[in-house]
């Protein structure tokens, strides 16, 4: 086989070598890949490239939503997931936001800051996704 026909087959050795991964990947992997692109197409930056004390404007889907006081202080608390890791969004001094509930889509925006090596976003600001396009 000389050069050239060795270029010509990689490409298709490509195609069928991602068709069959697609084929083969879990469920969970192709909805983490589908965050991913949405979260980017949206002007997001991924929750795993966030570092302390930056800020962010991130998107994904709200995993779990707990109300869990705070030395004393009612606080709502979501885990948001974006395909690539998990934030912690904490809302402090509320016990529930309409519309803050687990599957649905969201985009927030503040300062992270890490907290027992895990990122967090206090009171941020955040828009809710139609319910339509989760």
């Amino acid at each position: 086989m000389n050069g050239a026909t060795r270029a010509r087959q990689q490409p298709r050795e490509g195609r069928f070598r991602r068709f069959f991964e697609r084929l083969s990947s879990s469920e969970e992997e192709r909805r983490s890949a589908e965050l991913r692109e949405e979260s980017e197409s949206e002007g997001c930056g991924r929750i795993s490239e966030c570092s302390d004390r930056q800020l962010v404007r991130v998107a994904g889907t709200l995993r779990t939503v707990t109300l869990r006081p705070r030395a004393g202080v009612p606080t709502l608390e979501a885990e948001l997931f974006d395909g690539s890791a998990s934030l912690d969004v904490v809302w402090l001094g509320r016990r529930a936001i309409a519309g803050i509930e687990p599957g649905r889509r969201l985009i927030v925006w503040g300062r992270i800051a890490l907290c027992g090596g895990r990122p967090v976003l206090f009171n941020p600001q955040y828009e809710l996704k139609p319910l339509g396009q989760e």
